[in-house]
C-alpha cells in the first residue's frame, strides 16, 4: 500500500469516520459542517491502492484566529493504517505551515494523548506554568 499526505481539510464525512475509527469523542455532523470551514491548515492522509484509488485515513488541523493563536486538533489516524508514520507525516505538514505562517509570538498549543509523539516537533508541558482545561457541551 502507498500513501499519500495532502493540504486539504478532510469533508465531513470523513472527518467523522476518522474521529471515530481513532477512538476520539464525536462531533455532531452540524459541528463539522460549520467548523471544517474554518480550518486555518489540514493535511490529509490517503492510503492509495493499485488501482489508485484513494482512501482517507489519517488527519490533522490547525484552528486559531490566524495571528495570536492556534491549536492543533483532530489527529487521527485509522488503527489498521497507524506505524506507517502517517501521523509524522501529517503533523510535519501542519508543522511547516506553522513555521511559515505564524507570527513572531503567535501561542501554538495542542491537547496532546499520546505520550512522546508530540515532543519531536518541540512541544512541551506547560506545568506547572498552566494547565489544559475544558468545557465539554454533553
Amino acid at each position: 500500500m502507498q500513501y499519500e499526505v495532502r493540504a486539504t481539510v478532510p469533508s465531513v464525512e470523513t472527518y467523522l469516520s476518522l474521529r471515530e475509527a481513532a477512538g476520539m469523542r464525536p462531533r455532531s455532523r452540524e459541528g463539522a459542517e460549520r467548523g471544517l470551514p474554518n480550518t486555518l491548515f489540514a493535511a490529509t492522509a490517503f492510503a492509495v491502492d493499485g488501482d489508485g484509488t484513494e482512501t482517507p485515513v489519517g488527519m490533522g488541523r490547525v484552528v486559531g484566529d490566524g495571528g495570536t493563536v492556534y491549536q492543533i486538533v483532530d489527529m487521527a489516524v485509522r488503527p489498521d493504517h497507524q506505524g506507517e508514520g502517517l501521523g509524522t507525516r501529517v503533523m510535519e505538514q501542519l508543522v511547516v505551515f506553522l513555521d511559515e505562517e505564524a507570527p513572531p509570538n503567535a501561542y501554538v498549543t495542542l491537547v496532546a494523548d499520546v505520550d512522546g509523539f508530540y515532543e519531536r516537533f518541540g512541544f512541551e508541558e506547560t506545568r506547572p506554568a498552566s494547565k489544559a482545561m475544558s468545557l465539554r457541551d454533553e
